[in-house]
């Protein structure tokens, strides 16, 4: 039973257990970063990560984006990672597991019982001789009995079906592993000071982002990203078209250039979450984009007046974090847009259509 306190919404409306779970990150992140740091699990995972090793985050879904972001976030550490999906690991073993170094995977489920994550694990262990380390929500779960370490944070879990605050307190947990195995402290301790430094914004900013989306009618979404944010990124495409039932797409910021710029209209609301290293080209794609007719949206630690005249709505969010510090509180305004465009459509995102919680094959498969 998670610890956490769930408040800015009444759960029993539509979108309500979303939205609570959604705002209550921030502490949410804080218990599970605590509670982390002084497990001997942490200790444990570290130690299978030997120098010269290659972490290998494996996932489905939103934990594959989840793989995506804690694999960019080691190689930025120098410690050497790669993003694979479950199926692919299952049915293209040889596309991913080779001779060039030794591997530790890391497999991915908010439950504990997704089948494809199950059986990779299972894999790994017994097929391919590996130790294994699961990150989970849940406690006493399958995935748990196939790994060798199990990092659990269970005041993450959830009532609602898709996930908000367990993505990215799994980031969170993970980018710790990394700064961790690292031995970066500064960058352990960006990660504790991110949560009060996100809070203020959760009371500030969704008023004015549910304005926003209510006043609007999209016919697609488009987020773009590069580098270390492409994987929040595609988690937020997930978030809306989960949450809304709505079409959404996801590119390398650069690349919505070479073809699908075509979509761009007012009816197409294409978010930039703008990175520090690559601003500039960034900035001039977003000045194109509004040129064409497109509706924008802007997620940037700090937004200049280039950005304001270009943007019918942007989030800055002044964190004194660093940039690779900073990506799960990116994470969150997907996450709401999502929500808030589902209640304006008259659905209940807390239950999508066509959705369970836990996908789980029959017979495993």
């Amino acid at each position: 039973m998670s610890q956490i306190s769930e408040t800015h919404s009444n759960a029993t409306q539509p979108g309500g257990h979303t939205l609570s779970e959604i705002f209550s990150q921030p502490q949410c992140w804080k218990v599970c970063l605590s509670k982390l740091a002084a497990s001997k699990e942490l200790e444990a995972a570290k130690q299978l990560g030997q120098p010269g090793c290659e972490w290998l985050f494996v996932g489905c879904g939103t934990s594959y984006y989840l793989a995506q972001a804690a694999a960019s976030s080691f190689n930025l550490l120098k410690v050497p990672a790669r993003a694979v999906t479950a199926s692919d690991l299952l049915f293209y073993p040889a596309l991913t597991l080779h001779d060039r170094r030794r591997i530790v995977p890391v497999v991915i489920s908010r439950s504990g019982r997704t089948s494809e994550a199950v059986r990779a694990a299972q894999a790994l262990e017994k097929e391919h001789n590996l130790r294994t380390i699961a990150i989970t929500c849940a406690d006493d779960q399958p995935l748990e009995r196939a790994c060798t370490v199990t990092l659990k944070l269970l005041d993450a879990d959830e009532q609602s079906m898709v996930m908000t605050r367990s993505f990215t307190s799994m980031l969170l947990a993970l980018q710790y592993l990394a700064a961790t195995v690292a031995g970066n402290d500064v960058f352990r301790r960006a990660l504790v000071d991110l949560p009060p430094q996100v809070e203020p914004l959760l009371n500030a900013v969704p008023q004015h982002l549910k304005r926003f989306v209510d006043s609007h009618r999209f016919a697609d979404f488009v987020f773009l990203a590069q580098g270390l944010l492409f994987g929040i990124a595609s988690e937020c495409m997930l978030k809306v078209t989960e949450s809304s039932c709505s079409y959404a797409q996801v590119f390398h910021s650069l690349e919505f250039r070479h073809g699908p710029k075509s979509i761009a209209s007012p009816e197409t609301l294409i978010t930039f979450l703008m990175s520090e290293n690559s601003y500039n080209a960034e900035l001039e794609l977003l000045e194109e984009m509004k040129a064409l007719g497109a509706t924008t949206m802007v997620i940037a630690n700090h937004l200049d007046e280039q950005i304001r005249r270009a943007s019918d709505f942007a989030v800055e969010l002044k964190l004194e974090a660093p940039e690779f510090a900073r990506l799960a509180a990116c994470v969150v305004w997907g996450q709401l847009c999502g929500v808030y465009y589902g209640l304006k459509r008259g659905l209940n995102p807390d239950s999508p259509r066509n959705l369970t919680r836990v996908v789980e094959l029959a017979g495993g498969q």
